[in-house]
Formats: structure tokens, sequence, C-alpha cells
């Protein structure tokens, strides 16, 4: 075995503060070895962020550690135990397919969990085999990197190594292995978990460690606990209000896959939509359209107020006093998300400020969008450019109406025209993860061992708002097909 030593040049400084809550909520188990580990991808400038040696990464120790076939010193490989509402039904979970190794201290004192996906069973596998195929791991590897070039909170990936094993889905597939990077994996779930199974203490004690870790100003507030509730109700608005704006369509937004932090979490069925339709649904397993794209800010609602239920001990000893706290408290969401989304909006569409008829201005291009199933992405791109012929509203008297209601509306601005394009250009991406093209990534990843399609597509991704020519041949939609385009969880 590698001595301890030699894999710590690589620069990991691992603390375990997840493993000082209730026992209940994890279990320590190390991860399966694989066969023959091989480095496809690494995020070298992440990877340089939290303090590690990029080039030790790409060693056979490196990759060792991304593989789960070796422990770096410090580390203290755990599944984590969590419930959740899936599809509206309550059930027990946890990682059935992931470690946290632990808590990745940087060189300015940050701390990011460190998880590995796709390692093995756990006691939370529920008859799974705890493994994880490529094209998926590839899928988030892409979209959570694109989410964070576009500026939308989000879990990251570090690297993804394939296994030289083969998993069994519908057939057999080539096995890999994720290491992601988060905030932390706190999620609503694991306050359901110890809400159901756990003590008041136990619930106390899971509080005070999310106060400490993700909202440490809370040591001023009268009532931390509430201050709690507000402040992950602020920042699932912002980040739903977000997801709106670029179209992205997380495909199942489980308790589960609800982050305290706020950031994106779980992206196994997600998609961006092409064609603007509120009832766009990609997910295979989304029969109804639970969680459809025009639903989701109401899909984050519902998951807050399980949120709140579990605080209900915390916010006052008498639980009708605790239901009308929490009310209060939940029912500024909607206005929170709506002011998050219209400013959102409003920028996409170069303006400064607000006024009296922007929401309707607003409503009447979607509506628009909506009847001539205009694309969403490049909608927005050809206002932004003046490109008015590139769009499929060109043309109808409904679009000649809106535009000149639009440009008189700039005009009202003490802000210049130069300055409203300057706006849009930094509000409305070159490019999305359009899903034909990550398809086409995973496709020539999966079939030929080609990881060149992939990179070259990451390249302009991380870069969505810089409007090069490089970028213009990924806005292009995928050619008609009778066969609507469908995701799946990848497990």
């Amino acid at each position: 075995m590698t001595e301890i030593k030699e894999i710590n040049k690589i620069g990991w400084n691992f603390d375990n503060s997840y493993a000082c809550l209730p026992q209940s909520l994890f279990t320590i188990i190390n991860p399966i070895p694989v066969r023959s580990p091989e480095l496809i991808i690494l995020n070298k400038t992440l990877a340089t962020s939290l303090g590690l040696n990029v080039e030790a990464l790409q060693t056979n120790d490196g990759v060792a550690v991304f593989a789960g076939n070796l422990i770096p010193d410090g580390a203290l490989p755990l599944a984590q135990a969590y419930a959740g509402h899936q599809f509206g039904h309550f059930t027990m979970l946890g990682d059935g397919r992931a470690l946290l190794l632990g808590e990745q201290i940087t060189p300015h004192g940050e701390r990011f969990d460190i998880q590995l996906k796709g390692s093995g069973r756990t006691p939370y596998s529920r008859g799974g085999d705890g493994r994880a195929v490529l094209g998926p791991m590839i899928r988030e590897f892409i979209i959570s990197e694109a989410m964070h070039a576009l500026g939308i909170p989000t879990n990251r990936s570090l690297a993804v190594v394939t296994t030289g094993e083969h998993v069994i889905r519908e057939t057999q597939q080539p096995g890999a292995i994720l290491t992601r990077v988060a905030a932390s994996h706190l999620r609503v779930g694991t306050f359901q978990y110890i809400s159901h199974w756990g003590t008041f203490e136990d619930l106390k004690i899971l509080a005070d460690y999310t106060l400490q870790r993700h909202f440490p100003e809370a040591k001023t507030v009268d009532d931390p606990y509430l201050f709690l509730l507000q402040e992950v109700i602020k920042r699932q608005a912002m980040l739903i209000a977000k997801w709106q704006l670029v179209g992205f369509i997380h495909g199942v937004m489980n308790t589960d896959n609800m982050t305290i932090s706020g950031e994106t979490i779980d992206y196994g069925p997600c998609a961006f939509m092409n064609a603007y339709d509120p009832a766009t649904v990609f997910s295979f397993i989304d029969k109804h359209g639970r969680y459809a794209y025009g639903n989701q800010p109401n899909i984050a609602a519902w998951n807050l107020a399980r949120f709140a239920e579990t605080l209900l001990p915390l916010l006052h000893d008498n639980q009708e006093q605790a239901i009308k706290i929490a009310q209060d408290a939940l029912s500024i969401f909607p206005k929170l998300y709506h002011s998050d989304w219209l400013s959102g909006m409003g920028a996409k569409l170069g303006l400064f400020n607000e006024e009296e008829h922007d929401e309707s201005l607003i409503e009447e291009l979607l509506i628009m969008m909506e009847k001539y199933s205009a694309d969403y992405t490049n909608t927005f791109l050809a206002l932004t450019f003046d490109n008015l012929e590139d769009t499929d509203l060109f043309g109808t008297t409904e679009f000649t109406n809106w535009y000149e209601l639009w440009q008189s509306r700039l005009d009202r601005q003490q802000e210049t025209k130069t300055d409203s394009h300057q706006l849009m250009r930094n509000s409305n991406p070159a490019i999305i993860p359009r899903n034909h093209r990550v398809e086409e990534a995973i496709e020539a990843a999966e079939k030929d061992g080609d990881y060149s399609v992939m990179e070259r597509f990451l390249e302009v991704l991380l870069k969505p708002y810089a409007h090069s020519p490089k970028q213009a041949d990924y806005s292009s939609l995928p050619e008609p097909s009778n066969r609507p385009y469908r995701t799946f969880c990848g497990t």
C-alpha cells in the first residue's frame, strides 16, 4: 500500500464534522475497490481552488482515491442516512451508491464535502448494486459545471474515473465513479429522517450543526431556528428562479434532492428546455408531470413546507403556535420567488428598473413563445442581438406589436440602448447544455472511448456569456424527431 506521506502530496486536508452528529445519521463504511480505474476527466480549476495538486491527482495514487481504492489520511468514508418524499410518498432512503470521504478544508478555510458517487453498496442501497455507469456520470459532470458557469448554485464535479468493470442496467454498461464537491449534502430529507426516527435532542443537534456550517450569522439573531427556516426559504426562492430563467428542468425534485445550502443537487433525469412550454417534462419516471418546468416553483414551496414541519418542535413549545410561525415564514416564498424571477426576466429584456406593466410585457412574450413553439434560449439571444428573423415569432402581428411596446419601455429608461444590450448579453447565455449535445458527448465516450467531444463541449459551456463564434454551432436545435426526448435516473 502507498505510504501516507506520498498520498498527502496531493493536498488532501480532511475534517469530518458530519461524523460528530448522531450516529443514526450515517454508517461508516469503506468504498468497494474496483478493478482498473482510469481517469477520464479532471476539473483542474476546481482542484486548484480546493488546494489540491493537479499533477499529483493524475498519478496512480490520485486516481486510486477517486476510485475508492485508496483512502487518504484524515478521510472517514461514510454513507449518509436520510428520508424523503419521492413523488409525494414518504420513505426511508440514504446514500445507496455514494460515500462522503470527508470535508476538504481549503487554503482559504472553506469547507467542502468530497463525495464518491458509484463507489459500491451501502446499508442504504435497497437492493441496488451501489454502482454508477459512465453516461450519467458524464451527464452530471457536464451539467453541474455548466450550471456553475451560468451562475446557478450547484454542487460541482471534480473528476470521473472509469472502473474497468461493467454494470448491469438494461444492458452491460461501463462502470464509472464521479467525485462530487458540495457545500454540504444536508438535505430536507436529512431533517425528515431525524424528525421521524430521531429524538428532539437529535433534531436540535442537527439544526445547530446546520446553522454553524451554513448560517453562522445566526449567532446574532433572537430565534436561530426561525432564522434557519427563513434563510433556506430565501435560498430556494433564488435557486428556483435561476432555474426558470435558463429553462432548466431538474426532473426529480424529491425532498431528498433539496439541499439546505441552496445548491442544485442530483443531475439524474435533468435536461434543458428547447421550445418554451411550461408543461415540459423529460424524466421517464415523471408520468404525470409533477416536476414539469412550470411546476417547479410550487414543488419547491411544497418541499419547504415539509422542511418547516421538521422544525416545529424547535420553533415553539406550543404546536399550534409553532405551525403559525412556520406558515408565516412559508407565506413569503411566493413573493421572494416572484421578485427574483421578475428581476431576472427584466434583465433578460434589458430592463434596469421595474414598472407596473413589466410583468404583462414578459408574460405576453412567453405566451407567444409557447404558441409558436419558439426556442426559449434562442429567442432571448435573437432579442439581445436584434436578429429578429432568427426567432419563430418574427413576422407575426403579435410579435410586431409586442416589439414596439418593448422598445418604448426601453426608451423610458435613463440607461441607453447600448447599456440595455450589454445587460442582456450578461443575462442571456449563448449556450446551454443542449440535450442532444450532451447525448453526443455520452455516446462518443461510451461507444468509442472518445472523450474529445465532451472536452470541446465543456470548453464552450464554461463561458456561457462570452458569445464567441465557437458557441454559435452549439446553439442549433436537434433534428426533428417523432420520439420525445426522455431522461433517466441512471440507477
